[in-house]
């Protein structure tokens, strides 16, 4: 079921993204053929390697792509090279959820579509109705949007209860098949009509995740628009403290099952906000 707002975009996933195929079968086959004519001699596993816990990476990639049309940052995106950007860097890192803030449900459709990636969009109300991106026009809704490499099963949406400004801030999370929740934000600016709702936003915004996270493990990559975090008790913060544009801003948040997080800034030349990669282990 989605939230207010959701839209649920459906694309097929790129072949040998994950599962076995026939090549992987063949050789497992093979193998264990081969270990059946030699009689078992593989040695037995130690108790120790046995018992060895085993770590799975968990990567997050928060972007914030100024794809509106109308913000001061629209020249740099050159459009459609912003885009183009933003899916050379899914293919390349492959991580396991990307956030993305400034978008529009048309570009996201498309990155979606040429990654293999399972998307949500949530649409942003401005001034009492949503907003269209233009520069070009036809690019659908402005909002914010998840993408994850495994199957998602359900999403919601909603505004902040408190408000400043024309643009409804708001949340959007959704619930993946490998039982990770994966949410994002962008919070009030600094602009004078909005920055009073910042501080508030941010109090709702770690509320909304302690909630999820008694029933699932949540992570949360979003433009919280300040240098504190916002993430609530137990949760670890990595911002893009590094970055050389608008440094801080860009934070992921993670609970306790995702561990010893590390942080890489990549650098961006078609928005105002470098790339935020986040790396856990579960």
């Amino acid at each position: 079921m989605y939230g207010p707002g959701t839209v649920g975009i459906k694309v097929r996933s790129c072949a040998g993204r994950s599962g076995t195929g026939p090549v992987g079968l063949l050789a497992i086959a093979g193998c264990v053929g081969a270990l059946v004519l030699a009689g078992c001699s593989r040695s037995p596993e130690s108790p120790a390697a046995a018992a060895a816990p085993r770590h799975h990476a968990y990567t997050l990639m928060q972007m914030n792509l100024c794809l509106s049309g109308l913000a001061g940052c629209y020249p740099k995106v050159r459009y459609p090279a912003g885009v183009s950007d933003a899916v050379a860097r899914v293919r390349e890192l492959h991580p396991d959820a990307v956030t993305l803030n400034e978008a529009c449900s048309g570009d996201v459709a498309l990155i979606a579509r040429r990654t293999g990636y399972h998307a949500r969009f949530s649409r942003v109300i401005y001034f009492g109705k949503p907003l269209r991106c233009i520069h070009p026009s036809g690019r659908g809704r402005f909002g914010d949007a998840v993408l994850t490499r495994a199957p998602i099963e359900g999403a919601a949406a909603a505004a902040f209860p408190t408000q400043s400004g024309p643009e409804r801030r708001q949340w959007l999370c959704v619930r993946t098949r490998r039982a990770v929740q994966v949410c994002t934000a962008h919070l009030a600016s600094h602009e004078p009509e909005e920055a009073a709702a910042n501080a508030p936003q941010c109090a709702e915004l770690a509320a909304v995740l302690a909630h999820r996270a008694a029933v699932g493990t949540v992570i949360f990559g979003g433009d919280v628009n300040r240098p504190s975090s916002c993430a609530p008790h137990a949760f670890w913060t990595r911002t893009d403290a590094s970055a050389r544009q608008d440094p801080g801003s860009q934070q992921v948040y993670g609970m306790g099952q995702l561990r010893s997080p590390s942080v890489r800034v990549r650098p961006a030349a078609h928005t105002d906000h470098d790339v935020l990669i986040v790396r856990a282990f579960s």
